[in-house]
């Protein structure tokens, strides 16, 4: 299934001992169920390496994450803490349907 392969993908790249671990999209064509699971392992994975993810499903990454930047037409328009990011209105409102 695609999330095993991305499973596979990612413990592929931690063979290597890399610093960092760069996701891009890691839950792009994943079921519900399966995008729980990618970033279940990210938040377990953080511990041990330092992680950059894109992604378009906030609510997931601001689960995964300890800092988030939100980046609008290529500029960084905020950034802070998961905790800030999530009860920024502009947040709430724009990303996370609230």
């Amino acid at each position: 299934s695609g999330g095993e392969q991305r499973m596979l993908a990612i413990a592929r790249a931690l063979m290597a001992g890399p610093k960092l671990l760069i996701l891009d999209e890691p839950s792009l064509g994943l079921q519900p169920s399966l995008v729980s699971e990618v970033f279940r392992r990210v938040r377990e994975l953080r511990r041990q390496v330092a992680i950059l993810v894109t992604e378009q499903n906030v609510n997931q990454a601001l689960k995964a994450v300890d800092r988030g930047y939100v980046i609008e037409n290529g500029r960084i328009v905020l950034q802070g803490s998961a905790a800030e990011l999530k009860g920024n209105d502009h947040v709430r409102r724009s990303y996370l349907g609230l």
